[in-house]
């Protein structure tokens, strides 16, 4: 059953020992590593064997395989990707950047192009369920950004890829696929194989060796973040349903054992009939045993004195998925500093969210709302800039960087300047 506590009786840390789950498989995941550097794809063969239940003749999805999928998953629900995906591109086209130029004064121009990178990896995720939607989140700001060539590494549980997972790719417009997954798969897009070519980034959650695996080949590659387990925050008032509120928790407990639901409320009523709604609600869903871990390890209900202590609650605790189930969610928005993604009142549970709202599900975890961004199109270019300064330009300024650069004992630095200036030293 899940925890109910008061804010008094629980201090922060016990908070988030709660709801967080910390394991240290640093060593298993460099082992991996180190060996598909070493042995490229007969050590992802042999993994993917070990893992997946998978005995595979060649990594790549074929042609025929898409077009095999497509036809099996049928035209409505290809449909359904296709409404998906324009409601993602539409949100996610608003987010390009441009670059520009400044001529703050005669002679010099300074400037920022927006460049797309050239190859990415997308890692999509299996094991116990599939996620097309993942796919359809990853690539569609890689393609608006301008990506060269868009990578798909999943598992191929049992030798295949769900076909929901390769029509959406379809649907997205990834460039390859390949039937592999787990660290080994962060690995051979980190380092290249045989036939897997290395990437620039790599983008996608996965478990918790996917993140380890992320965490490690980080600064080899570009990483978007390293995530953890599912998380959600409900706050509601008395005016809340309870039946929603249990609901809405269990859309994340189901995710996986080590997901986390929290619920704050004012209101301990509220509290009761959410806990009731649990268990009952729990007895008729298919996945079960993964929601009751779910919910009895890292499930937990605050009661608070107020919704305002309940705001600074959730700023504390950072949550990839905070609802507002109260009268009026807008006035509290401005509020919230610290949140992957916020969903605004009674008629927007987070489902919508992983699905067909349009903006990114790829979210920040593990209390990185903090510092850490939802996967947006920023996440698929890089800046560069430029500069140019005339000789007249040049000449205004060659006092002040000759006096900064030996102010930093860097004396070649001035003369790089001051030579210009037909200064000679011995």
């Amino acid at each position: 059953m899940i925890r109910t506590v008061y804010r008094k009786d629980i201090s922060d840390n016990e908070i988030f020992d709660r709801i967080n789950d910390a394991s240290d498989i640093s060593n298993v995941v460099e082992n991996i590593i180190n060996d598909v550097k070493t042995r490229g794809d007969e050590a992802l063969i042999e993994y993917a064997l070990k893992f997946d239940r998978a005995k595979l003749d060649a990594l790549e999805v074929t042609k025929k395989e898409i077009d095999d999928a497509c036809a099996d998953v049928g035209e409505t629900y290809i449909g359904m990707l296709e409404r998906a995906a324009a409601n993602i591109r539409d949100f996610h086209s608003r987010q390009v950047r441009q670059g520009f130029v400044c001529n703050s004064r005669a002679g010099v121009f300074a400037g920022q192009k927006v460049i797309p990178l050239e190859r990415v990896g997308l890692y999509v995720p299996g094991g116990t369920a599939a996620y097309p939607s993942s796919v359809l989140m990853n690539c569609i700001p890689a393609k608006i950004a301008g990506v060269d060539e868009i990578i798909m590494v999943t598992p191929p549980s049992g030798g295949s890829i769900p076909p929901q997972i390769l029509a959406a790719a379809k649907v997205a417009g990834v460039g390859r696929i390949f039937k592999c997954g787990g660290a080994q798969a962060v690995a051979a897009l980190a380092y290249g194989t045989e036939s897997i070519p290395a990437v620039d980034k790599i983008v996608g959650p996965g478990n918790a060796y996917v993140a380890e695996a992320k965490r490690q080949v980080s600064g080899k590659v570009g990483v978007d973040m390293i995530a953890g387990p599912s998380e959600i925050l409900v706050i509601a008032d008395a005016n809340s349903n309870p039946v929603y509120v249990a609901a809405d928790l269990l859309s994340q407990a189901e995710h996986d054992r080590r997901a986390s639901a929290v619920f704050v409320t004012d209101c301990e009523k509220l509290a009761q009939a959410v806990t009731a709604e649990i268990e009952r609600q729990l007895l008729v869903l298919p996945r079960q045993e993964i929601a009751r871990a779910s919910i009895d390890t890292h499930g937990l209900i605050i009661i608070v004195d107020s919704i305002s202590e309940a705001i600074d609650m959730s700023n504390r605790i950072a949550p990839e998925h905070l609802e507002l189930c109260v009268d009026d969610p807008f006035g509290l928005l401005d509020k919230v500093r610290n949140a992957g993604s916020v969903f605004l009142g009674r008629n927007c549970p987070e489902a919508v969210g992983d699905y067909m709202a349009g903006p990114n599900h790829t979210l920040p975890t593990s209390g990185t709302a903090r510092f850490y961004s939802p996967l947006s199109v920023d996440d698929f270019v890089k800046k560069m800039q430029f500069t140019y300064f005339s000789a007249e330009a040049l000449a205004d300024i060659a006092e002040d960087v000759d006096m900064f650069a030996r102010s930093e004992g860097f004396d070649a630095h001035a003369r790089s300047v001051m030579r210009r200036m037909g200064r000679e030293y011995e």
